[in-house]
């Protein structure tokens, strides 16, 4: 499993993109994210997340909101 944040959100079209603890940024689809929707998040939510490769680059799936201790 991968960190990082949420760091920008298109609700209109489904989908954004993370930055990971690495400095890369990846583009997520509404449909990878498990136990919320994309209208529960806002930027800089802490989320953990696989990552896979697409025809378009690496890309976030799986993705799990981290909650807060």
């Amino acid at each position: 499993m991968h960190t990082g944040k949420i760091k920008k959100i298109i609700s209109d079209r489904g989908f954004g993109f993370i930055n990971d603890t690495d400095g890369r940024e990846l583009f997520f689809h509404q449909s990878s994210l498990i136990d919320t929707k994309l209208s529960d998040l806002s930027e800089d939510t802490q989320v953990e997340f696989d990552i896979e490769n697409s025809p378009k680059g690496p890309c976030a799936i799986n993705i799990h909101v981290i909650k807060a201790q």
